[in-house]
């Protein structure tokens, strides 16, 4: 048995609660996560789980030996890369999470070059509107935009975005462009279900507060691209979603002398698990990219 295997097995089962969780997550059978647990007792002379129909949990000596296997696998990751030395190659399976649009335009197509940089690594790509728990889902790094709602989470913001109202010349041209923020109540508003409909302008020293509001409402941001572009109307929304069509003119941004609040971009790492060096990596990664991105050339 191989002790490093066994304790990685060991911690996922914990994490994710079950042996068939953990199998899917590393990708084995669940029969064989179960013999490599029942090994690891053997070998240890200790009870670390106990097994009921509907639960698992471990034991006292089961959650001793957890907290010890997180630290020293940490450790090995660790003392590997110092060994290979600085931009030494990553290894093994990294598990990402982000919504699914911001993904899908902004980090995706930029996956060919850090695979590249890493051919021994594999990545999984979990996308999703929603926060979903990372240690259960067992996710090395989330991707997560605006403000943080879990005080503890382990995270550090690694971008800023703009937001503006967007909406295709096709819209403009039939309904007209809002010259005052006041104005776009004559207007139709797409509404993402996940953020309200009030928003605040800044123009200089004066401020105004606006609430939007039309007859579509959808609960992913894919929908209100897929409604923007289909000429339906006005949407607040960030420029990393609308990036390709804000670069080609297939949409355009109204009220532009007016500012909405920024959108962050954070990097957060599962709570009670120090971050890898691939979730690391991966973090600087996006974090530099987006930084290249918003940098003007002169």
């Amino acid at each position: 048995m191989d002790r490093l295997q066994a304790m990685a097995a060991f911690v996922r089962v914990i994490e994710t609660g079950g042996f068939s969780a953990a199998a899917r997550q590393l990708g084995v059978g669940q029969p064989a996560i179960s013999k490599t647990i029942a090994q690891l007792e053997q070998r240890l002379q200790v009870r670390l789980l106990i097994r009921s129909t509907h639960a698992l949990s471990p034991t006292d000596a089961g959650v001793r030996f957890y907290e010890r296997a997180k630290l020293a696998l940490h450790d090995v990751d660790e003392a590997e890369l110092e060994a290979r030395g600085e931009g030494a190659s990553l290894s093994g399976r990294l598990r990402v999470s982000a919504a699914t649009t911001f993904a899908r335009i902004m980090i995706v197509p930029r996956l060919p070059e850090f695979l590249a940089r890493h051919p021994s690594l594999d990545i999984d790509v979990i996308l999703d509107d929603r926060v979903i728990d990372l240690v259960s889902e067992g996710i090395d790094v989330g991707l997560r935009l605006g403000t943080l709602t879990d005080s503890t989470a382990v995270a550090r913001k690694i971008a800023r975005g703009g937001r503006s109202v967007v909406a295709t010349p096709g819209y403009l041209a039939r309904a007209g462009t809002p010259g005052t923020p006041a104005d776009l109540a004559q207007y139709d508003a797409l509404a993402y279900s996940q953020l309200g409909n009030d928003w605040t302008f800044r123009k200089g020293d004066a401020e105004t507060a606006v609430t939007v509001r039309g007859r579509l409402r959808v609960s992913a941001a894919e929908g209100i691209r897929a409604a923007v572009l289909a000429d339906m109307g006005l949407a607040v929304a960030s420029d990393w979603m609308f990036a390709p069509e804000l670069a080609s003119g297939a949409v355009q941004r109204v009220l532009a002398d007016w500012t909405l609040p920024a959108l962050d971009l954070w990097a957060v790492f599962p709570t009670g698990r120090l971050a890898s060096a691939k979730a690391r990596a991966f973090a600087d990664f996006i974090e530099d990219i987006l930084k290249a991105r918003d940098t003007p050339a002169f």
